[in-house]
């Protein structure tokens, strides 16, 4: 009898190895700067979508993005976050099943979430949002260091704030951020993208999300990294705005970019199938209507964000709805585990998170037990 189970036992778990999804052999880290949870789980906020102090047009605007029931009205806003990584990907971050994401810095504004998410460190010491290049080695430096990733790196971002998040004069890597010009002798179509630029009579901190995109598009076309960082912010600048019509506009043009981009890996060959997508925010915004276009650490819910991840190594679990709290500082251990690869740290960071496994695995161990 005990043979008996012993060799069901290895059988089992040979199948179980068998049946792991495969490891992710690229890596896109996407970010939108200061989008709640709220919306991405439920939507529009009714509160907001008829306040005239926010939304101009409060008709339009439900038109556009309103629905009394949840599952529709959140599909409305972001239809490829509830149509494909709702099927094929894995969503955390939806409170109204006690599944968090919080960061864990302090602070809860850009640079120390960000300094966050890509360092795996939250940090003690403050940095706020102004142009101070980043002690911390962040993963995308690590992986540009190693043979397999060296010269296949690169971030392309709105905020202007981000080389030195990243500490570009360190990194090696090629970082394109703010109105920055684009180059123009190797990639193509960086002549239009930089004649756009140019011709943009107000500039300010954050470059509007489509030019970012657009170029790091190209880049991708052209170069094929194999880790890419992709930050965009117009969703929080519509937000500090007070203008909660723009800033479903711009998490609707998010989900837009995002959708065509998983669209492009998919059809190209370079890397179909072995790319993942890491999609979250760099913190959260206030709980209601008087509070919701700002964050700060005196502002509750401001560390409160979401995760959304597809691709290699992703179970296709949908909306995660157990109790789970999940943090920030973990998407580096995360990303390691993803990619086989492992870091070393001058500080502790966040453990990987456990991501779930094959529910036919799971069901034929209980039942072997």
């Amino acid at each position: 009898m005990r043979i008996t189970s012993l060799l069901v036992f290895i059988l089992l778990s040979l199948f179980a190895v068998a049946q792991q999804p495969p490891k992710a052999k690229n890596i896109f880290i996407i970010t939108t700067d200061g989008f709640r949870w709220q919306e991405v789980f439920t939507g529009a906020d009714s509160l907001l979508v008829n306040n005239t102090k926010y939304t101009a047009d409060t008709s339009l605007t439900k038109d556009m993005y309103w629905d009394d029931a949840v599952e529709i009205r959140r599909k409305k806003l972001m239809p490829f976050f509830w149509n494909v990584i709702a099927k094929k990907g894995q969503l955390y971050g939806n409170r109204l099943f006690n599944n968090k994401v919080n960061m864990k810095n302090l602070y809860k504004i850009s640079y120390p979430g960000y300094n966050e998410i890509l360092t795996g460190y939250a940090d003690l010491n403050f940095i706020p949002n102004t142009p101070v290049n980043n002690r911390n080695i962040n993963i995308l430096e690590y992986l540009n260091r190693q043979t397999a990733y060296c010269g296949k790196v690169a971030a392309f971002t709105s905020w202007n704030i981000f080389p030195y998040i990243l500490n570009e004069d360190r990194c090696k890597f090629p970082v394109n951020s703010g109105y920055e010009m684009l180059d123009e002798d190797t990639l193509s179509n960086n002549h239009l993208i930089n004649g756009v630029q140019e011709n943009i009579a107000e500039k300010n901190h954050t470059r509007h999300d489509l030019l970012t995109y657009l170029a790091a598009r190209e880049y991708i076309r052209s170069k094929h990294p194999r880790v890419m960082l992709l930050g965009l912010g117009e969703t929080d600048e519509s937000a500090h705005s007070s203008r909660y019509d723009h800033y479903l506009q711009q998490a609707a043009s998010v989900d837009k970019m995002i959708a065509d981009l998983w669209y492009y890996v998919q059809t190209d060959p370079f890397y179909k199938d072995n790319t993942t997508f890491i999609i979250t925010t760099d913190h959260g915004r206030g709980r209601n209507s008087t509070s919701w276009h700002t964050h700060s650490l005196f502002t509750k819910g401001s560390g409160e964000t979401w995760l959304a991840m597809i691709g290699p190594g992703i179970i296709p679990s949908g909306e995660m709805k157990e109790d789970q709290q999940t943090y920030g500082n973990q998407l580096v251990a995360t990303i390691e585990n993803l990619l086989g690869e492992k870091m070393e740290h001058a500080h502790r960071i966040g453990k990987a998170i456990v991501l779930p496994s094959s529910t036919i695995n799971e069901a034929m161990l209980v039942n072997s037990r």
